[in-house]
Formats: structure tokens, C-alpha cells, sequence
């Protein structure tokens, strides 16, 4: 269902690409949008097992795209080297293909799981209580939940020689 990588010289372990994953600040979230036009979105997320939550105003153009295709890849770029000299850059990034599904049901736990893990990881040293204001207002957005089907990572060769992917 998914094609093969074709440089499988450049290809990373599952862990290696769960870690580019998990580890990242943003990623870019693929959509097929208005007219068929691919739409795509820098979109900071967190991370739990196989799913990768986000979170979203009730309207707009990501949420009409998830709505009309649920199908969606994202990438994730834990590093880009320029080396002018060898015309080319030292990069590690990981790829995420899978399905999305929009929670809106405010009393839905993965709902307010998603919110959680997005405050653990961006808002940890806020205050208890900005912290409770902010999930609070639960109700204001939604939480686009995308289940991970298939997940690839890939190097440039010299730092997959060095095994140095960070």
C-alpha cells in the first residue's frame, strides 16, 4: 500500500524515525485541499503511541480538508545542514502517513488528552492555574487526532554512515 523508500541506504530504524517524531517542536501536516491542490500546514503537534494530536480552530481550510479526505501524511525535520561545499545538506527527517479524525465532542478523553499532552510539551512551566484556565477552554477548538498507518525516516548518507541523526 505504501511505496518502498528508494534510497534504502538512507533508511532509519522505526525507532529512530518514532524519536525524529516524537522529539520534533513542528511539523508540516499534508492535506488534499479546495479543488483537488494539496494543502499544506506548519502545525506544532504532540505525540502518544501511534497517534499525533493537533489542535485547530473549529473552522477553516485544514479542518474543511480533513472533513472532504482523512487521509494525510506529516513530516517532521530534525535536521537541515547546509554543506555548500559538497553541494547538498546533512538532513534526518521522519514521515508520517495515516488518517485524521476531528474531535469535537468536548466530553470525549481524547479530546482533552490531546490539549494535555500539547501543554505538557509546549506550556510546561506554566502555572497550575494558566494551566487549568487555558484547558478550560476546551469548547473553543478541536483536536484533529491523526492515527499513524505508516511511518518512515530517512538520512543523508554521510550521517547515516556516522549513525549521528540529531
Amino acid at each position: 500500500m505504501f511505496r518502498e523508500m528508494r534510497r534504502s541506504k538512507q533508511i532509519l530504524s522505526r525507532e529512530t524515525a518514532e524519536k525524529i517524531l516524537r522529539e520534533g517542536d513542528y511539523g508540516v501536516l499534508a492535506l488534499s485541499g479546495d479543488e483537488g491542490y494539496p494543502y499544506t500546514v506548519p502545525i506544532n503537534y504532540a505525540v502518544d503511541g501511534n497517534k499525533i494530536y493537533f489542535h485547530s480552530a473549529k473552522v477553516g481550510h485544514k479542518i474543511d480538508a480533513i472533513k472532504n479526505n482523512d487521509k494525510a501524511s506529516f513530516c517532521v525535520v530534525a535536521r537541515h545542514d547546509v554543506v555548500a561545499e559538497e553541494f547538498t545538506t546533512y538532513f534526518s527527517s521522519a514521515v508520517a502517513f495515516g488518517r485524521i479524525k476531528i474531535i469535537e465532542d468536548d466530553t470525549d478523553p481524547d479530546k482533552l488528552r490531546g490539549l494535555e499532552l500539547l501543554a505538557d510539551k509546549f506550556s510546561s512551566t506554566a502555572s497550575s492555574q494558566r494551566r487549568e484556565k487555558e484547558l478550560g477552554r476546551i469548547s473553543a477548538l478541536v483536536v484533529p487526532v491523526m492515527t499513524i498507518e505508516h511511518l518512515t525516516g530517512k538520512a543523508a548518507r554521510e550521517l547515516v554512515k556516522r549513525g549521528d541523526f540529531s
